[in-house]
C-alpha cells in the first residue's frame, strides 16, 4: 500500500475533519465552511471588519449595495478543539464546528455572538445574543431615544407625516446597529424586513427579511467614533459638497410662480440677509398639487422665462434647486413618452404597472432598469443644461410601492429600501459625467447603507411644525450621523401643520439650524418659513444668526472636508467625543466639530438651559465666561440666545459674512484661539479650495492651513500651510484673536516685537501671512 507523505494544506484540512464536522478551507484569506445546503463564508474587509455570508446551494447571492471597498489583509486560521479561530489584526471570529455559531472578539473582549446563525428556508433570518447592560443605537431614522434596545423596528422606508416625539418607522431605515460594546453590525439586505432589538426576548437581537442577501458585516473599534469612520471607509465617504451647500436656502411648499420666486430672492437682498439657493417645490411643473407630477418640465404659464430667471439668480449668487419625484402620473405630459421608453416599472405580467396614490393615477420609474435610468436621466440633463444647480428627490421611499411591481433587478419587496439609493446613484453619476466641473448637490429623504457616497443629503421628513417636532431633531441627526449620513438636517421651523405663527419656536429652530449641516427653513406656505416675511425683530435676530453661519464658513467647510476623508459627521454626539458610555443616551447636547458644544432650546418659555459638561475648561461663546467641566452647568437664556460653549484649546477660523458664498474670500481671515493653562498642547486646521471643483483634494488643488499652540508659562502659536489651488489668496491679512491669554507684556512674531491690543480677556494682533511658517510668542 502506497503511503501518502505530503498533502496540500486545503486537502489536509479537509481530511482532518471528521465526518460529523464540516469541511473548511482558506480560499486566499476567505474562510469557506461547508454548511448544510451551502457554504458559510467569512471575508476580511479590512483589519477590523469581517463579512459573513451564507451562500445557499442552488441560489445566487445578490451583490452588496453597501460595501464598496475592501483592503487586502492577511487572515490566520487555527483550530482549538471544536473551535475554528479566524483571526484578523483587529478582530477575531471563533466558530463552533458543532453548530457553526460564530462569536466575535476584539482582543479578549467578546463583542458579539450568534445565537442562531442563518436559519430558515423562507426569507433571511439571523439571531445574536445581547449582553447584560448593552445599549444599541441605529436602525436609521427613528424617534425612540438614543438607546433603541427593547424595540422592534420595521426595515421598510415609509413616510411619517407630521411626527413629533415618537416614531418607530420613518423615511430612512437602516439595517445596522452600533453597540455600547464598541462594535457595528450591518445586516446587508435591502428587502422589507425587521430588526428585533430585544423586544421579543430581552437578551436576543434578530434580523429578518423577506428575501435578499444572507450576509452581515461586523466592524470593531477601540472608539465609538472609530465605528463610524470604519463603516464609511467600507461603504464610501460623502464627497465634499459645493461650498454654497453650507449657505442659506430659501425654500417652501411652494413658490407658485416665477414672480413669487423672484420676489423672495429680492427680499433677502434688500434685507441684507445672505442667501445661496432657492428651492422650487412641485409648482415649477404644474399649477396644482395633484395631476401634474411627472411633467418634469417648466410650467411656462407660471414660469415664463425660467432660464433667464436662473441666470438672474446666479448673478446674485443664488443657485436654483428643483424638486423631482419618481412617479409619472398617467395625466402628466410625460406619460406616453415614459411608456414608449420602457421606463415604467412593470408588474409580473410584464405590463407597466399603474395605481392610485395621493397625487393621482401613476406609474413608477424603474431606476433599476437601464431604460428607466436613461429616460429619467435625460430629464435631469436638460435641466442641468438650463442652469439648474442641484436636485431634490422627494417621495423616494418610494412613498407608495405595491408588492406586485417587478423591477429589472428584483421584486418591490426585495429592493424597496434600495430605491432611493439607486436613484441618488443615477443622479450623482449623471452629473459627474455630464458636468465634470460641477459637484453634485442632491437632497433626498430615503436611501440605504452607503448612500452617502452618492452625495446624498437626507432630511428628517415632514416634521410637525410644533415644539414636539423640534424636540427629536438632535436625536435624529446624531443617530443618522453615526450611521454615515453626515448631512442629515431638518426642515427648519417645521413643515407640517401649525395654524398660527409661533415666533419663539421659529427662532429656537433656526438658531439650532446654524449648527446643523444644511440651513434650509422649509414648511407649508400657510406660515412663511423665510425670515424676510416676518417682522423686523425676527429678521434682525435670524439675520444675525445666518451671518454668523457665513462667518463660520472656513470652520464649517473644514468640517465638511473632514467628513469627506474620515466619515466623521459634522454634528457629533457626546458619546462620540467622550468615548464614555455614560454619554450614550445624551441627545440634548452635541458637538459641532470638535470646538463647539451646542444645547438647543426645545422647551417653550425656557428661562435656563442645562448642559452636562465633559471634563476640561469651557467658555461661553457669547460672553467669554470660563466654566469648569465635568459637571452639570445651568445658564440663563433669552429667546435671542442659543447656548453655545467653546472647548478650551480650540482654533476657529472665521471671515466677514458675505451676501452669498460666491463672494467668499479668506484674504482677510480671523483666527480665534481659546487659551487655558489646562491645555498645554492644541492643534487645529483649515481646509480650503475653490469651492466647486470635484475631487479637488485628490487632484492636489487645495490648501491646508495648520495651527498649533503650546502653553507652558507663556503661549506659543505656530502657523503653517501646505498645498495651493488656482485663485487662492497669495497672502492673507490674518487677525489672531486669543481668548483668555492671561497678562501679556510682549508679543514676538518670528522673534521680533509685534504690536497687539489687549482688552480684558481678549488679545488681538494682525499681520500679513503668505502661508510660510510663522511663530508667535506671547510673554
Amino acid at each position: 500500500m502506497m503511503k501518502l507523505r505530503y498533502l496540500p494544506l486545503s486537502l489536509a484540512v479537509l481530511l482532518a475533519s471528521c465526518a460529523s464536522k464540516p469541511a473548511y478551507h482558506l480560499d486566499g484569506n476567505r474562510l469557506v465552511i461547508a454548511k448544510a445546503g451551502g457554504e458559510l463564508v467569512l471575508t476580511p474587509l479590512d483589519a477590523d471588519a469581517i463579512q459573513t455570508e451564507y451562500l445557499k446551494a442552488g441560489s445566487q447571492q445578490p451583490a452588496s449595495r453597501a460595501i464598496v471597498q475592501q483592503t487586502a489583509v492577511k487572515a490566520e486560521l487555527s483550530q482549538k478543539g471544536d473551535t475554528l479561530v479566524y483571526r484578523l489584526p483587529g478582530l477575531r471570529a471563533e466558530i463552533d464546528t458543532r453548530d457553526l455559531k460564530i462569536s466575535y472578539y476584539r482582543g479578549e473582549h467578546l463583542l458579539l455572538a450568534e445565537s442562531s446563525g442563518f436559519k430558515g428556508e423562507q426569507g433571511v433570518n439571523l439571531g445574536f445574543s445581547l449582553q447584560q447592560g448593552e445599549k444599541l443605537m441605529g436602525g436609521g431614522e427613528r424617534v425612540l431615544g438614543m438607546d433603541r434596545r427593547g424595540h422592534k423596528l420595521p426595515l421598510y422606508n415609509k413616510a411619517s407625516y407630521g411626527y413629533t416625539t415618537e416614531a418607530a418607522q420613518m423615511y430612512y431605515s437602516l439595517p445596522l446597529i452600533l453597540s455600547s460594546e464598541k462594535y457595528l453590525l450591518l445586516f446587508d439586505n435591502t428587502a422589507s424586513g425587521e430588526m428585533d432589538l430585544g423586544a421579543t426576548q430581552s437578551d436576543q437581537m434578530t434580523f429578518s427579511a423577506e428575501t435578499g442577501r444572507r450576509a452581515y458585516v461586523v466592524v470593531a473599534s477601540d472608539h465609538y467614533a472609530g465605528l463610524t469612520e470604519e463603516y464609511t471607509q467600507l461603504t464610501g465617504h460623502q464627497p465634499l459638497p459645493p461650498r454654497w451647500a453650507l449657505g442659506n436656502f430659501a425654500s417652501r411648499f411652494g413658490y407658485h410662480s416665477e414672480a413669487e420666486a423672484r420676489d423672495v430672492v429680492n427680499r433677502f437682498k434688500e434685507a441684507g440677509i445672505p442667501l445661496d439657493a432657492i428651492v422650487l417645490d412641485l409648482y415649477w411643473f404644474g399649477k396644482d398639487v395633484k395631476g401634474h407630477m411627472g411633467n418634469l418640465a417648466w410650467d411656462k404659464t407660471a414660469f415664463p422665462t425660467p432660464e433667464q430667471m436662473i441666470r438672474d439668480f446666479k448673478k446674485d449668487g443664488v443657485k436654483t434647486v428643483l424638486i423631482t419625484e419618481p412617479f409619472i402620473l398617467t395625466t402628466s405630459k410625460c406619460w406616453n413618452e415614459a411608456l414608449s421608453a420602457g421606463a415604467i416599472t412593470p408588474d409580473a405580467s410584464g405590463k407597466p404597472a399603474t395605481y392610485d396614490f395621493f397625487f393621482g393615477h401613476t406609474g413608477l420609474v424603474d431606476v433599476f432598469s437601464p431604460k428607466g435610468r436613461d429616460w429619467f436621466w435625460g430629464k435631469y440633463q436638460s435641466l442641468l443644461d438650463e442652469g439648474v444647480a442641484g436636485f431634490w428627490g422627494d417621495l423616494g421611499e418610494p412613498e407608495v410601492h405595491p408588492a406586485n411591481l417587478v423591477h429589472a433587478e428584483g421584486s418591490a419587496d426585495a429592493l424597496h429600501n434600495a430605491y432611493g439609493h439607486r436613484w441618488a446613484e443615477m443622479v450623482y453619476d449623471g452629473v459627474r459625467q455630464h458636468r465634470p466641473d460641477m459637484r453634485p448637490f442632491i437632497l433626498m429623504r430615503s436611501g440605504y447603507a452607503g448612500s452617502q457616497r452618492f452625495g446624498m443629503m437626507p432630511w428628517t421628513g415632514d416634521v410637525s411644525r410644533s415644539w414636539g417636532g423640534l424636540k427629536p431633531q438632535v436625536e435624529l441627526a446624531l443617530q443618522m450621523g453615526a450611521q454615515g449620513l453626515g448631512y442629515i438636517h431638518s426642515d427648519l421651523g417645521g413643515f407640517a401643520g401649525g395654524d398660527k405663527f409661533d415666533p419663539e419656536l421659529y427662532l429656537r429652530w433656526l438658531q439650532y439650524g446654524v449648527f446643523q449641516p444644511v440651513f434650509r427653513p422649509h414648511g407649508q406656505e400657510e406660515i412663511a418659513p423665510e425670515p424676510v416675511f416676518h417682522d423686523a425683530h425676527i429678521q434682525k435676530v435670524v439675520g444675525d444668526y445666518i451671518k454668523l453661519r457665513y462667518s463660520l464658513l472656513p470652520y464649517n467647510y473644514s468640517l465638511a472636508f473632514e467628513n469627506s476623508t474620515t466619515g466623521k459627521p459634522l454634528m457629533r454626539s457626546m458619546l462620540m467625543q467622550s468615548d464614555d458610555v455614560k454619554d450614550f443616551d445624551n441627545h440634548h447636547s452635541y458637538f459641532w466639530g470638535d470646538a463647539f458644544l451646542v444645547t438647543p432650546v426645545t422647551e417653550q418659555g425656557a428661562k435656563t438651559v442645562t448642559t452636562q459638561l465633559p471634563k476640561g475648561a469651557w467658555f461661553d461663546f457669547w460672553s467669554g465666561k470660563r466654566i469648569e467641566g465635568g459637571q452639570s452647568y445651568t445658564r440663563a437664556t433669552s429667546v435671542e440666545t442659543l447656548p453655545v460653549l467653546v472647548k478650551a484649546g480650540s482654533f476657529v477660523p472665521m471671515v466677514a459674512p458675505t451676501q452669498s458664498t460666491d463672494s467668499y474670500s479668506s484674504k482677510a481671515l480671523t483666527l480665534h484661539y481659546w487659551a487655558d493653562p489646562s491645555v498645554t498642547e492644541a492643534q487645529g486646521q483649515m481646509y480650503e479650495d475653490d469651492g466647486h471643483t470635484p475631487d479637488a483634494y485628490a487632484k492636489g488643488q487645495y490648501q491646508l492651513l495648520r495651527f498649533s499652540a503650546r502653553q507652558q508659562g507663556g503661549l506659543t502659536v505656530k502657523l503653517a500651510s501646505q498645498g495651493q489651488y488656482p485663485g487662492m489668496p497669495k497672502s492673507r491679512q490674518l487677525t489672531l484673536v486669543i481668548h483668555h491669554p492671561g497678562a501679556v507684556k510682549a508679543a514676538l512674531l518670528d522673534g521680533k516685537p509685534h504690536s497687539f491690543k489687549q482688552d480684558g480677556d481678549q488679545l488681538t494682533l494682525t499681520f500679513d501671512w503668505d502661508g510660510a511658517a510663522r511663530t508667535l510668542d506671547l510673554q
